[in-house]
């Protein structure tokens, strides 16, 4: 019985003495989320009868293609270790100016659109340049920055909705390819930006750059790397994604709305970290965006197939559901290298 205690006791203190970097263990860890999305699939599969359904299973693809959108820049601002809080803001003023200049002074598409996500690629760039230059952290510069295009939405909209969109946002946000049945627009374009994002941060060197100046700024630049030029650019594209998801959901609601994107903020970081990628920076991919996104959908449209569940706990079920799926995948991951100090 001793002996067996002894083997025991020996055998779990050899399981502790495990590097927690081994190969093994980093691939459990990455693969986390996708047991998260495999469970959810599985439980709402047998809780729901048309859950599985393939014109359900397109809906959720539906659903988070704005999402999508919003994403691909916040994920690389998020593997920076940085943090964008007007992207609603700037999304609601990408729409609401192209629609004005629309419908109000009769201006012919495509210069509506163009003009709506060129301000929010504007502002992204100031918002870089503030914080790279100025040492203002990204927390205040974008936080102004959805004050300053809340304001100008309010401004150009006097609290009004702008219901008729042209022709193009119409055909973005709500087309579809193949007839009725066809493959949505909006899908079609959420994956081009995802995949654009995916082949930046893996095969350019600007995309090494992300991960170098999120991982360890210091050392980035003393290996040559122009970290202040990294920031700008990571703060312009996620301007612009944050312009274009605005224009793709004027198109999808038919209508500019000031308040139509304001929970897309939670949503987008909720959704990027759930896939895996790290507030800290200098951990995650556009693959794990995507893992995270499909979380979020199928969790969301989920709990709407369930007919039992009181519609007003919705939001209560997803907010804890979340949160377990981030303290499951937080605990799986482990802690980085560099903050096993903590």
């Amino acid at each position: 019985m001793n002996s067996t205690k002894t083997t025991v006791a020996s055998l779990v203190e050899k399981l502790r003495a495990l590097p927690k970097s081994s190969v093994w263990a980093r691939r459990f860890a990455a693969l986390a989320p996708l047991w998260t999305l495999a469970a959810l699939f599985l439980f709402f599969g047998l809780a729901s009868e048309g859950f599985l359904r393939p014109i359900n299973l397109r809906n959720i693809l539906t659903q988070v293609s704005t999402l999508a959108i919003f994403a691909t820049g916040m994920t690389f601002v998020l593997l920076l270790g940085q943090i964008d809080l007007g992207i609603a803001a700037v999304a609601a003023l990408s729409a609401m100016l192209g629609a004005h200049m629309f419908t109000k002074m009769g201006i012919p598409e495509p210069w509506p659109i163009l003009s709506g996500i060129g301000v929010a690629t504007l502002l992204g760039l100031i918002s870089g340049v503030a914080s790279a230059r100025f040492r203002i952290p990204t927390f205040m510069t974008t936080l102004a920055m959805q004050l300053i295009a809340g304001g100008l939405v309010t401004y150009i909209s006097k609290g009004r909705v702008i219901t008729e969109v042209s022709d193009v946002a119409a055909f973005l946000g709500s087309g579809k390819i193949g007839g009725n049945d066809g493959l949505p627009v909006i899908v079609i374009v959420a994956i081009v930006m995802l995949l654009l994002g995916h082949v930046i941060l893996r095969y350019t060197r600007f995309g090494r750059y992300v991960y170098m100046t999120g991982a360890n700024k210091a050392a980035a630049r003393l290996a040559g790397v122009n970290t202040n030029r990294v920031l700008i650019i990571v703060m312009t594209i996620c301007g612009f994604t944050a312009g274009f998801a605005g224009i793709i959901s004027m198109g999808r609601l038919h209508s500019a709305q000031p308040d139509a994107t304001e929970s897309f903020l939670i949503d987008t970081i909720g959704a990027v970290v759930l896939g895996g990628t790290s507030l800290a920076g200098g951990r995650g991919s556009m693959l794990q965006t995507v893992v995270g996104l499909l979380i979020y959908g199928t969790l969301r449209n989920g709990l709407d197939n369930i007919p039992t569940i009181d519609i007003y706990l919705k939001e209560f079920i997803t907010g804890v559901v979340l949160l377990i799926a981030l303290l499951i995948n937080t605990v799986f991951a482990g802690r980085e290298q560099r903050d096993q100090t903590i």
